[in-house]
This record gives structure tokens, sequence and C-alpha cells, in this order.
């Protein structure tokens, strides 16, 4: 399975079980990401620590998950990114837009406040 879901409370946790996160499975991602949508889950960790890459894909993806949060009043939050995916997301910018910590932890503890 490429990703897994765990719910806590109000909060999904989805877990990117993929070495590669681009175009042949990014669409799975956003599939499970429109599912959580439906089920009324409007805060959302993504957490990326078995992620070594990441493309154009990818991060559409994590933009959908963060657009769909924001637009239900939620909260998204991407956390445990390996350094190349970091280095991706700091050229594109989005480290500016959206809430990123080292942890799962972390990012549960964000989302609470």
């Amino acid at each position: 399975m490429d990703f897994t879901v765990n719910q806590e409370n109000s909060t999904a946790i989805l877990k990117t079980n993929v070495e590669r996160l681009n175009a042949s499975n990014a669409s799975g991602l956003k599939a499970e990401l429109v599912l959580l949508n439906k089920n009324s889950v409007n805060n959302i960790v993504i957490d990326m620590s078995k992620t070594k890459y990441c493309d154009s894909s990818g991060l559409s993806a994590i933009l959908v998950a963060n657009r769909m949060c924001k637009d239900t009043n939620g909260k998204f939050v991407l956390c445990g990114l390996m350094p190349n995916v970091q280095k991706l997301i700091e050229i594109a910018q989005l480290d500016k837009v959206l809430t990123i910590t080292t942890s799962q932890k972390e990012a549960i503890a964000s989302i609470a406040q």
C-alpha cells in the first residue's frame, strides 16, 4: 500500500510509504485526500518520512491537501521531510505557504493549538 491513513480524533495522519512521490502515485494520494474530505476530515497531517523524492505531481497533491483543509477551516501540516524533498519545497517557496514540522508528534501538537 502506497499510503496509510490513521485517524486520531478529528485529525487524519496520512503516511506516504513510497520512496518516490511522482506522477505514477500522486493521483492515489489525491484520491485518499478527496476521500478524507468527503468524510468531513479537515485536519490532515502528511508524514513523508519515507519519501526521498518528490516531483511536481507530488507537490500538486500536497497543495490539494492544503487547499482542502483551508477551504473547510481546518489545518494542514507536512512533516518528516527528507533533505531532497525539503530542498524542492524551499526552491518552490512552498515553505512560506505550508506548515512544516520535523516530526509527526510536532505536527499533531500544532494542529491542537
